[in-house]
This record gives C-alpha cells, structure tokens and sequence, in this order.
C-alpha cells in the first residue's frame, strides 16, 4: 500500500481540456455536429451527411443554421413533452396553477391568451386535449424581457414563426410570468397537429 504522503489531489473537471474551455460555444456545436455524422460547409452550415427528411422542422433546422452566426435576440428556452396518463396531472391543474395569483407585473392573478384573444379559455383547451397523446409545455425567457413592454406579442411572432417553420396551424394558449428576475412566458401547444 502506498504511503498516505503520497496522495495528490488534482481538482478539475475529468477529461477538460484548456482548448475545450478556450473554444466559442458556435464553434463547439460545430464540432459536435461533424462528430454526430453532418458535416459543416464553408459557410458555416451544418449539413446533414445523409440528407435524412425525416420528421418536420427541416426547415427551421435549414433557417438555424443560416441564423448561427447573426447577431439576434437571445432567450432561454425549456421545453418538456408530457404525456397524458395517469401518473401526470391533469392540463386543466397545471393551467390552473399558472393563473395563480402573484405572477403579473402588478401581482394580480394572470389571464391566458391565445391566437387573437387577451381571455383564453384554458378549461376549453384542456378539453380540446383531453384525447391526444401528448401536448408540449415551453417557458421562454428572452434576455431582454425586463426591456420589453409586452410578451404577449412576443409570444405570438414566436408561434407564428413555429407555424411556418413546422408548416402547420397550432393550437396553443399562453401566460406571461413576471414573478421571477427572469420575465418569461408559459406556452402550452397541442400535440396534434391540424390535420389531426
């Protein structure tokens, strides 16, 4: 057995290298991308090696790509899928629950809103999806919402964008949270498209 003296604490992360730290995150997803199989071209596009189509959002994927290096609003985006059983609460709670009161710029209880209109009817939601598999919950919070004077518009240039890119209409409603030092929005989109 070695001698206690002999032990060397080497603290930092395990197989972190200075290069890796020194390197800008766009440069990192590049590399990570070439090592998933795509490729990047010399404008700076990450191109798939196998020209899959499958699933949607190939064209937001096309538009990302050609975005990477432009200067333009940033945001933290989660996203969770959440399927309908019995182990999850019902979408009607979880709505509920993010009317509550406290969450509005002026501490009132929030309103949901949707595609044209400031009221959303969030029990009529919840019933639209009470059959789908699944439906998607997103928070989004851009880096400049303090500066902003209104997320509900926000909001709804982003679902349109979604829309085009995803080439579909979507169901959705919406609630802007100002509790937090993060401004954000809660958006709840149907799992089903419009062709059902």
């Amino acid at each position: 057995m070695a001698d206690d003296h002999e032990f060397r604490v080497r603290p930092g992360r395990i197989r972190s290298t200075r290069a890796q730290s020194a390197r800008p995150f766009i440069a990192q997803a590049l590399a990570a991308a070439k090592k998933a199989g795509g490729g990047v071209s010399r404008s700076g596009r990450v191109v798939a090696a196998n020209r899959s189509r499958f699933g949607r959002g190939q064209r937001a994927s096309i538009q990302a790509n050609r975005l990477i290096t432009a200067r333009t609003r940033g945001a933290v985006i989660k996203a969770r899928v959440v399927r309908h059983s019995g182990r999850t609460a019902p979408l009607g709670t979880h709505l509920d629950y993010l009317r509550r009161d406290g969450v509005t710029r002026d501490g009132e209880k929030a309103r949901l809103f949707g595609p044209g209109t400031e009221e959303a009817d969030g029990r009529a939601f919840a019933g639209r999806c009470e059959d789908d598999r699944h439906h998607f919950r997103f928070i989004v919070s851009p880096d400049d919402a303090v500066e902003m004077s209104d997320l509900k518009s926000f909001t709804r240039d982003l679902v349109g964008q979604m829309e085009k890119d995803l080439d579909t209409r979507l169901d959705w409603v919406a609630v802007d949270h100002w509790n937090t030092e993060h401004p954000h929005v809660h958006l709840i989109v149907r799992g089903v498209r419009d062709d059902g």
